[in-house]
């Protein structure tokens, strides 16, 4: 049995139950991260796909890079996050993460995440106000 306010996982094993396991310590059962120290996902997630270099940024965190979860299965979070967490910002198109992938990105993990973080924000940032109609 779970503790109260574990992500609800469908059956006894999944992406969502990984999660819980895994990821949700920091970033919570909402996604709403942990002010101050760990980023939300819940409404952020999924802007980094329209940016290049926000995919492979996602896997490269040292928290998703390091899970001890194999490719597959982490490949399976990351895309039930950003379904869960993003789906009204993932660009229309997007090819799920496959294992393959996962697996090669993850063996570079960032060391400068809050550089990459930051220039990544800023590039969505220009890409909004690019994409604004002009008034």
């Amino acid at each position: 049995m779970l503790a109260p306010g574990v992500a609800a996982a469908e059956g006894t094993s999944g992406p969502a139950l990984d999660y819980a396991v895994t990821c949700q310590g920091c970033h919570r059962a909402d996604g709403t991260g942990t002010p101050g120290t760990v980023p939300a996902l819940a409404g952020s997630v999924g802007r980094f796909l329209r940016v290049p270099g926000g995919r492979k940024f996602l896997v490269r965190v040292p928290g998703v890079a390091q899970a001890p979860l194999d490719d597959a299965a982490l490949a399976a979070v990351l895309n039930w996050m950003l379904e869960r967490f993003g789906r009204d910002d993932v660009p229309k198109g997007v090819v799920p993460y496959a294992a393959a992938e996962v697996g090669r990105l993850r063996r570079r993990p960032l060391t400068d995440v809050e550089g990459a973080r930051r220039q990544l924000l800023e590039a969505i940032e220009r890409a909004k106000e690019a994409a604004a109609p002009e008034r």
